[in-house]
């Protein structure tokens, strides 16, 4: 899969050329776009590394707080730890590839997170698993956040979106069939042995990564400033208006997502009374939702309708099934079965198709010499608030799912609210428009 690029030097705003640029790209670059379909998988298998250390494990959670003899709220923590690793790791990571380029930072966090995930799977009690989960996770954060500057390095425009858009149908296998594994795993050896697959595919994936990704940020676009600079160019990235805009959306909407994933195990499991491998099938069905309007949103409407009417289609669906949901699990219908709160939770899931790919792509088009600064803001605000929303969701206890419908629509409120508010996307020319952050280097685009 072959992806169109502008000419060398030049930058694109929706799809359209709007200033050259002295930087051409170096060969590494070049060689890199042209063997897309190797990139495509690679970044996506980098991409799907978060959704199998997250939803593999989710079918064990019940089996896990017997075996370690620990509540639900802790083992809970399991995730959230996972999550806010995969956090803040990427604000270590984001900055180092635009210092020393994407390989290396990504080769040695490959390498820890194997190292983690082995130990996760001796862990003799809850807390050192939520210790090693969180290592685990800023390890993790490598793949996350380079896979991201990479895209931003090859692409740009509406070929960046339609990118991330195919990403999405790759690493979005990964939350299909991750589930569906854990509960085969769980047929023939405990919870440990989830973790024992995760570091067989860690392995694969470094190997991988260290054969075939080559370099893409040349060193004359690299930064040689330090932590300071870092800092600095985060700071002015924040500071842009619109690209704070896109950033708090992508993570509410991602808060809304994660209370899903962390309290679906309970809730279809423990209150509606499903097997493991039911849970499995129901999760694989919703992730199937997200990945084929991944797909309609890359294929079909991107680039014959604007990132930012496509972004705003989704956040209303999302608003809507959270609201739907609520008075579903609030009893103002009367008791419902799974099948109502499982046709929710997929319209959710589904519409997430929409609004995570344009966020990223519209933030990202306005930091083209940051891309890995600008990732790392993106991947941390939503895993931040992801953590934040996972504790919630269980807080009134393992047999309502009120807190979790609670939860969903407080986050699509406010993402909505952030999206209206701070990104104005009547105002196409400005959310399109390049910003420069202090401390980078290099033309703003």
């Amino acid at each position: 899969m072959e992806q169109s690029m502008p000419e060398s030097g030049q930058r694109t705003t929706q799809g359209h050329i709007t200033e050259s640029t002295p930087v051409a790209p170096a060969e590494s670059v070049t060689a890199a776009r042209r063997t897309g379909l190797l990139v495509t998988l690679v970044l996506g298998g980098l991409t799907a590394l978060p959704p199998l250390s997250m939803d593999m494990y989710l079918p064990a959670l019940p089996e896990v707080t017997g075996a370690l003899h620990a509540p639900a709220a802790t083992v809970q923590l399991t995730l959230t730890a996972c999550l806010a690793g995969m956090a803040l790791g990427q604000l270590v990571v984001g900055p180092m590839s635009d210092k020393w380029g994407r390989r290396r930072p990504l080769l040695v966090g490959m390498i820890v997170y194997v190292l983690a995930t082995a130990v996760c799977a001796l862990a003799p009690s809850a807390e050192l698993l939520i210790a090693f989960r969180l290592l685990q996770g800023l390890a993790g954060a490598a793949g996350i956040v380079i896979a991201r500057a990479v895209v931003r390095d090859l692409y740009d425009g509406v070929e960046m979106a339609r990118f991330f858009s195919t990403l999405m149908l790759i690493s979005g296998v990964a939350p299909i069939i991750a589930p569906l594994i854990g509960g085969q795993i769980l047929r023939i050896t405990d919870w440990r042995g989830v973790f024992h697959v995760l570091t067989v595919i860690g392995v694969l994936l470094t190997l991988v990564v260290w054969r075939f990704l080559a370099e893409t940020l040349p060193p004359e676009r690299r930064h040689e400033g330090g932590v300071g600079q870092a800092l600095r160019t985060m700071r002015g990235l924040i500071g842009d208006r619109v690209f704070a805009g896109y950033m708090l959306t992508g993570g509410l909407a991602f808060a809304a997502l994660f209370a899903y994933i962390s309290a679906s195990p309970f809730v279809v499991q423990e209150i509606y009374g499903a097997s493991p491998q039911t849970f499995s099938l129901l999760f694989g069905l919703n992730s199937i939702g997200l990945v084929a309007v991944g797909q309609i949103n890359g294929k079909l409407l991107v680039g014959r309708v604007s990132l930012d009417k496509a972004l705003g289609w989704g956040l209303g669906t999302i608003l809507v099934a959270s609201l739907a949901l609520l008075l579903m699990t609030a009893g103002v219908f009367g008791k419902v079965g799974l099948a109502p709160v499982a046709a929710g939770l997929f319209v959710l899931m589904s519409a997430m198709g929409l609004a995570m790919p344009n966020t990223n792509a519209q933030a990202l088009m306005r930091t083209p010499h940051a891309a890995g600064s600008a990732s790392a803001l993106l991947g941390t605000t939503s895993f931040l608030v992801g953590a934040v929303a996972s504790p919630l969701v269980g807080i009134a206890g393992e047999h309502t799912a009120v807190p979790m419908a609670v939860v969903q629509l407080s986050c699509a409120v406010l993402a909505l609210a952030c999206f209206l508010g701070l990104c104005r996307p009547w105002r196409s020319a400005e959310a399109g428009r390049p910003v420069r952050a202090p401390g980078t280097t290099g033309p703003a685009a």
